[in-house]
């Protein structure tokens, strides 16, 4: 028998880097409401009371105008952070008292060459070609009903709970926005069987004993999100250890796009290839082809050719197909996986600009995906989570 523990984490939206996320996700679905082409790869800081915008966008059906003339981008700041819920009178960071900074200028010619379907010099082809080089990864498993590990997805019930509640504004009006939740499970052959410890830390209203917080989170929290079945006698629960979290968000810290990759991908389980999603319009593949291999890898399992899948795909920048697709079954696989890939290469199509027509990412369906993971939802307009292709898969297979 193989035992082990593994632990994942979550935040919530106003925990610095995904006020950030948050911004720059808004900024982006902003631009694509103009123009569905728009170029977009907009990054976000926020210390203390201010936020700097910063980054390239070029919104081709303006042509030369600045993106301020047609997008208010202080108004779309400050809009999303109002959403997160910075709008108490004690905050720091707050939607109505920010400095927004706006440093966001047009997208190198030289990517765009690369990158636009139009043949330019030197570039061999006419297609679509991928916004950068680099690798990414997809990931699903039967864990749970999302198809989704499980120490993810439970550490995201958490922070979508605690947001609920605090937005509701009548259970626990002492909650702020900034939080963050982990949970540990504990395998047994590599199924998750009990969850041996749960913490949450979020912020609150000065003045709030550590003992009302505490037993709100483990009962009003905790116990009504989690699988009763996997609470034990022994979980331990741990509530904001260092016993006060006033002082949070961007006044107790500096928050950046990008920096939750584990966070909104698979919570450490799988492997990652490094690029952040906030903030980039889907020509950038770090965004659309992690996206496509989450969509690959759920189909396989859903279709019942796997328990767990991996795939990975490269890019060189310019490129219009991946240099390399890998699928790996960790020996769960009703086919061997040269098989499976075989399957996958005949269903799916990895050229950047296919991905973008399958998934129908020209919409502005990013501010959906910034909060609690990009995976896992249910959510239509978030299409890299239908098993669609479930049932071709299983045809191809031989």
């Amino acid at each position: 028998m193989s035992t082990y523990i593994f632990s994942s984490e979550s935040v919530g939206e106003g925990h610095p880097d995904k006020v950030c996320d948050t911004i720059s996700d808004a900024v982006l679905d902003a631009c694509l409401r103009v123009d569905p082409k728009s170029r977009v790869a907009c990054e976000t800081l926020v210390k203390s009371n201010m936020v700097v915008l910063a980054g390239e966008i070029t919104i081709p059906k303006i042509g030369r105008k600045p993106v301020g003339s047609v997008i208010n981008l202080e108004q779309v700041a400050r809009d999303a952070v109002r959403g997160i819920g910075y709008i108490n009178d004690d905050d720091v960071f707050h939607a109505d008292r920010i400095f927004v900074n706006n440093y966001l200028t047009s997208q190198s010619s030289d990517i765009a060459q690369g990158v636009d379907a139009a043949k330019a010099k030197g570039k061999k082809h006419a297609e679509q070609g991928a916004g950068d080089q680099g690798i990414m990864f997809g990931y699903a498993c039967d864990e749970t009903p999302e198809l989704m590990p499980a120490p993810i997805m439970f550490a995201h019930r958490l922070g979508r709970e605690l947001t609920r509640i605090r937005k509701a504004g009548k259970l626990a009006k002492w909650l702020r926005p900034d939080a963050k939740s982990q949970v540990s499970v504990e395998y047994v052959d590599g199924k998750p069987t009990r969850i041996v410890n749960v913490v949450i830390s979020t912020q609150h209203a000065d003045g709030i004993a550590h003992s009302v917080i505490e037993k709100f989170c483990i009962e009003q929290v905790i116990r009504k999100v989690l699988p009763k079945n996997m609470l034990t006698k022994k979980t331990e629960f741990l509530v904001n250890p260092t016993g006060n979290f006033v002082i949070g968000g961007p006044q107790g810290d500096s928050g950046l796009t990008g920096r939750k990759i584990i966070v909104d991908t698979y919570g450490g389980t799988g492997r990652h290839g490094g690029g952040a999603f906030s903030g980039k319009d889907p020509s950038k593949v770090d965004r659309s082809a992690a996206y496509m291999g989450r969509w690959v890898a759920k189909n396989i399992v859903a279709a019942g050719l796997a328990k767990k899948c991996e795939v990975q795909f490269a890019y060189a920048i310019g490129h219009p197909r991946p240099v390399s697709v890998h699928v790996d079954t960790f020996g769960t696989g009703v086919k061997p996986d040269g098989r499976i890939l075989d399957a996958i290469l005949k269903v799916f199509s990895f050229k950047p600009a296919d991905i973008v027509s399958q998934l129908r990412l020209l919409r502005p369906i990013y501010s959906k995906s910034t909060n609690y993971g990009h995976f896992g939802k249910n959510d239509k307009d978030l299409t890299w989570e239908a098993v669609d292709k479930a049932a071709a898969l299983r045809k191809v297979v031989k």
